[in-house]
């Protein structure tokens, strides 16, 4: 937007209603119109979040909890009922840089706004306009006009010329996306540098799209492999989730590595702990000042139910051949055997995380301990500190890997790597599956394989339960970064015509 208004063009932005996204998008517009029902409400970052210490007591509920990292507080609402101090200082210190880089940036494109009226004194504000939201969004600043769609219609027709094959109000001369990018289609002469995806919470698998399933990122970079790519650029989306599926797609990027060619990240919104994990094969990692990125860190949660069957009469009984028969037992509890394999093998995994990011940063595991820990950066922070190199786009990404492997502009071309299935072939497969890949037992670190059997009590719960219960095993997940949605359902429930056989078989 920031590009096109540089050329002397107008930019008008229209919405029913602004909230924080929208607002700063907006703002780098030259015209802000909202509908005379509409307003703008900034409330900024943060919340509150759930905490089921108190629940998983009064269900006496074991929650066993194994984690490393003094800010990895994805497991905190297992095992408490409110914010530990830790956790309190990193989303302050998260929330409050991004929420310095948001006034600063809106401050920036629209000069005029009361963004201390707007976000200090909210109430007060609205009430000045009587309630009227939209007046009152103008007369803060944050929008230059109050119109419905047609009277936005008619601004634009007057700039660009009415549509005249339309007879809808409001119409003006337009072209649509899809016509636009068939008529301009992005070259493809010169060397290919290849763009592979991984967005939303990695997963062990071939899920996607809306999740990143490890097997099909996977293998989506081995078959890029036969292309000769000139450099590969890594969008990174993602919050994390399974350490095999992180490590999966890690040692396929390396595969690329390997060919002398410059690898580069390009963070999106988040690229934190399984998303950094991916990240450290990079020769350059760009970022915005607002991605979300760090959460170095591991953890595992087990619940067992021994106190909850007790409450009921429930009692178990048996003969055990080793420390981990029956293991782990969902009505007996966990062994201390079982309880210190698990953290060894979580300790084992963070420190390998250390390992990995120093080396790709080059600073000693003591040197990333100390900015580890499990907690979450900003973007601009996290620059300060070491995790990422410079801001920048996609754009920027490609060029500095065009650059690196000696091209010049036109000698070079971006190569997306994979394709949509179509509409018909994604609705077949989510009634019956995934055919053969999805029966296929997916790949279990040692946490995952103790936990397994836990796998069942997953399809009736979701959110922050269905975590807690998942056989996930071991995570590098950041639950301080925002819920993206998912485009996918989950392994265990996919396929409605597979679950019903599934029942019938059980």
């Amino acid at each position: 937007m920031d590009r096109v208004r540089a050329t002397k063009k107008p930019v008008l932005a229209f919405s029913s209603a602004y909230v924080d996204d929208g607002m700063m998008l907006a703002a780098h517009a030259s015209e802000v119109w909202v509908d005379p029902l509409g307003g703008a409400v900034v409330a900024g970052p943060g919340g509150d979040r759930l905490y089921f210490a108190g629940l998983l007591e009064r269900l006496k509920v074991n929650a066993h909890i194994f984690r490393v990292g003094t800010y990895k507080s994805a497991i905190e609402p297992y095992m408490r009922s409110d914010m530990s101090p830790e956790a309190r200082e990193d989303a302050g210190a998260l929330y409050s840089a991004l929420w310095e880089e948001w006034k600063a940036d809106v401050k920036k494109a629209r000069p005029a706004a009361d963004l201390a009226l707007v976000t200090g004194q909210p109430a007060a504000w609205l009430a000045a306009a009587r309630g009227d939201a939209a007046q009152a969004a103008k007369q803060a600043g944050l929008v230059d006009h109050v119109g419905d769609r047609v009277a936005f219609g008619n601004r634009v027709a007057k700039l660009v010329g009415k549509d005249d094959w339309s007879e809808n109000p409001g119409s003006f001369l337009h072209t649509e996306l899809d016509p636009w990018l068939a008529a301009n289609k992005p070259g493809k002469s010169g060397k290919a540098i290849g763009v592979v995806t991984i967005a939303g919470e990695i997963v062990d698998g071939d899920a996607g799209p809306g999740q990143a399933g490890g097997d099909r990122i996977a293998e989506l970079l081995d078959d890029a492999l036969q292309d000769n790519l000139a450099g590969l650029v890594v969008r990174v989306d993602s919050p994390g989730g399974s350490v095999t599926a992180s490590e999966e797609i890690r040692r396929a990027i390396l595969r690329h590595k390997a060919r002398k060619i410059p690898v580069v990240v390009s963070m999106g919104n988040v690229a934190a702990s399984g998303g950094y994990w991916v990240s450290t094969p990079a020769d350059r990692i760009f970022a915005a000042p607002e991605t979300i990125t760090g959460s170095i860190g591991i953890f595992a949660v087990v619940p067992t139910f021994e106190n909850a069957l007790g409450n009921w009469g429930v009692t178990t009984d048996g003969v055990k051949t080793t420390p981990l028969s029956g293991q782990p037992d969902l009505a007996a509890g966990l062994t201390p055997e079982t309880q210190d394999m698990i953290q060894s093998v979580i300790e084992n995994g963070y420190a390998r995380f250390l390992t990995l990011v120093s080396k790709s940063r080059g600073k000693t595991p003591a040197q990333v301990n100390e900015i580890a820990q499990g907690r979450v950066w900003a973007g601009g922070p996290a620059r300060q500190i070491g995790l990422v190199d410079q801001f920048g786009g996609m754009d920027d990404a490609l060029a500095w890997a065009a650059q690196k492997a000696g091209l010049k502009q036109g000698e070079w071309h971006a190569k997306y790597l994979g394709t949509s299935p179509d509409a018909y072939h994604s609705l077949l497969q989510m009634l019956v599956g995934n055919s053969e890949t999805d029966i296929r037992a997916p790949a279990h670190d040692m946490v995952a394989l103790l936990t397994v059997q836990q796998a069942g009590l997953t399809r009736r719960l979701t959110s922050d339960l269905e975590r807690l219960l998942g056989a996930r095993g071991a995570e590098a997940y950041c639950l301080s970064c925002p819920r993206q949605p998912q485009g996918t359902v989950s392994r265990t429930d996919s396929g409605v015509l597979r679950n019903l056989a599934l029942l019938m078989r059980d």
